[in-house]
């Protein structure tokens, strides 16, 4: 065999990413403030963020974070079945239940784990998936990994979800709905009462990601569920990554469900407990989320200014600026970075159209989103947006 060089592969495949414009590379961030950030020795005005309220850099949540390292030590040193199982993960997955108002809760080590470990735990190749066509990757590889039958129904589509029942549920064992409630790129809102509705009638489970949701949604936070008034039993997934400021995923619903996965989902199994730290800044964070709702209600402020400047209707903290291609996308990013601004270009295969998108957090000052939303103006004149 002639000698090859086995990774030489890698080199053409790059160069087939620079191609296509999907090269991507990390960002330094030097320093981190309530809603700037220091790039390369400038400080930007932070709107890339999914730290919604801002509590990341809170003080409390920093001191919920020190007094658990101070208690218990770093890492929970093992996973949760052997020794790694903490009073204060218990504390957590306590606190989660009674803010959603679900029976039990487990705490896994990151939302991606958290999908991917729960979904081939409920479904396999008997069964049957009916997923979003825009859910989130970790939502999507979680199904691959399964093994079951996946069919997507077209983006919030309700009426589509409702004929691929209609002409499929009866052929599986088991059926599930999977959908994020708030579209991390698109910033819209699923359907969760049409699909709690066509759940009933096919007999089918429900999982949402709430990882965008929760903290942003609801009369203490909770999330789109707690917003909708839903006491149906279903999955709810969430991160503690977004608007809780800190790190990892949990899923609650009812406690033979959460008692099932304890014994099945592999993520949460064989993976070491959430760090001490990360589990004390979210029970600092969700604490005060309950207890501060002006936080929920600055940050709906600033997402109705921005929706008056720019002239578009704002659902959410997550706003699109769909561009027609990537290189318009990457300009304007750099364009606002030259400004003072960090607005991402978020570009395909991450989604299927070239974008900006714009995170508000709660702690951004009304002078700020004037200064971006009429920037914006300017530099969209001639572009069509969403």
């Amino acid at each position: 065999m002639a000698n090859v060089n086995p990774y030489g592969w890698i080199d053409s495949a790059l160069s087939t990413i620079h191609r296509a414009g999907w090269y991507r590379q990390t960002r330094l961030i030097e320093s981190l403030h309530e809603n700037t950030v220091t790039i390369n020795g400038k400080t930007l005005i932070n709107f890339a963020s999914n730290n919604y309220l801002g509590l990341a850099t809170d003080w409390r949540v920093k001191q919920g974070a020190i007094q658990a390292i101070e208690q218990y030590g770093v890492g929970a040193t093992s996973s949760r079945l052997v020794v790694g199982n903490y009073e204060l993960h218990r504390q957590l997955e306590t606190q989660i239940s009674a803010w959603k108002g679900t029976v039990s809760t487990l705490v896994f080590s990151s939302g991606y784990m958290t999908n991917v470990g729960v979904i081939p735990a409920l479904v396999g190749s008997r069964d049957v998936v009916f997923s979003d066509r825009y859910n989130h990757a970790c939502l999507k590889n979680g199904i691959k990994l399964s093994g079951a039958f996946l069919l997507e129904y077209d983006h919030i589509n309700y009426q589509h979800l409702a004929q691929l029942l209609q002409e499929h549920r009866q052929n599986y064992r088991r059926s599930i709905i999977i959908t994020d409630t708030v579209f991390s790129m698109d910033g819209d809102i699923a359907p969760i009462r049409e699909i709690m509705n066509l759940a009933t009638e096919f007999n089918s489970m429900v999982l949402v990601d709430e990882a965008h949701g929760v903290g942003v949604f609801g009369a203490t936070g909770a999330g789109v569920i707690e917003a909708l008034g839903i006491t149906t039993p279903l999955i709810q997934m969430g991160t503690l990554s977004k608007a809780i400021g800190s790190l990892g995923g949990y899923v609650t619903g009812d406690f033979p469900l959460i008692t099932y996965l304890q014994n099945r989902a592999s993520t949460w199994i064989y993976s070491t407990g959430l760090s001490l730290g990360d589990t004390g800044a979210a029970l600092a964070s969700i604490d005060i989320i309950q207890r501060q709702p002006e936080l929920r209600e600055r940050l709906w402020q600033n997402c109705f200014l921005l929706g008056k400047i720019l002239g578009m209707t704002i659902t959410s903290p997550i706003v699109p600026i769909i561009c027609p291609t990537i290189d318009r996308a990457i300009f304007l990013s750099q364009e606002l970075q030259n400004q003072g601004f960090l607005v991402p270009a978020i570009r395909p295969p991450t989604v299927p159209t070239p974008r900006l998108r714009i995170s508000l957090m709660a702690s951004h000052t009304p002078d700020q989103i004037y200064q971006l939303g009429e920037l914006l103006n300017k530099l969209l004149q001639g572009d069509s947006f969403n």
